[in-house]
């Protein structure tokens, strides 16, 4: 058996600390240096469901991430937005379906290209708002790798950019945005689904 030095034994703890610690650091909702100056605050904690309530059963905080399971329903956050940037990446496995609820209307996440899903209408595809304005296709990445979203609420304005492109931007009397203020929810749908860096920034 060979031995190892007592020098280079706590350098290997030292490196193995430092790559969880780098995994764990890159799955939480942590704010770049320009986010936190721009007013966004993360909104999970990426360790618990503190500031969540409803279905906390069917979700789970785990490696930093808020992973919704096959028992997950509605999610919701205990604080009340009025108009807002969110920003969070989500991660799905294949069919996967799941939504957020901004102030009663719903921004649909949803596996496209999954077979029982093609014949759904075009304002059910993912990020339309949800029977309401369809959002172009063909910008989420494949099945297993993460995706970035952004969701902009200002009066009736609403715009979802996924990926860096702007899928929906439109003007909406959709009868929830009449109501000044409501919660951030995931729907769940019995899911499996992971998010992760949930901030928002709220606007005037």
């Amino acid at each position: 058996m060979r031995c190892v030095s007592p020098v280079v034994r706590p350098l290997f703890v030292l490196v193995f600390v430092v790559l969880i610690a780098a995994v764990s650091v890159n799955a939480r909702a942590d704010l770049t240096e320009e986010e936190s100056k721009e007013g966004f605050v993360a909104i999970f904690d990426g360790k618990t469901l503190e500031g969540w309530q409803g279905d906390t059963e069917g979700y789970e905080a785990k490696d930093g991430l808020l992973v919704c399971t096959k028992r997950g329903g509605r999610l919701i956050s205990e604080k009340q937005y009025g108009n807002f940037i969110l920003r969070f990446g989500y991660k799905l496995q294949p069919g996967g379906n799941n939504g957020i609820d901004i102030r009663g209307m719903e921004i649909q996440i949803l596996d496209d290209d999954a077979p029982k899903h093609a014949k759904l209408k075009p304002c059910q595809y993912h990020g339309s708002i949800y029977c309401t304005v369809p959002a172009k296709r063909g910008h989420q990445k494949p099945i297993g790798e993460w995706n970035e979203q952004e969701i902009l609420v200002d009066g009736k304005h609403v715009k979802v950019t996924l990926n860096g492109v702007v899928i929906v931007d439109a003007e909406t009397d959709h009868g929830a945005l009449k109501k000044p203020q409501g919660p951030i929810a995931f729907k769940g749908h019995h899911e499996h689904i992971e998010f992760r860096n949930l901030r928002i920034k709220e606007l005037p």
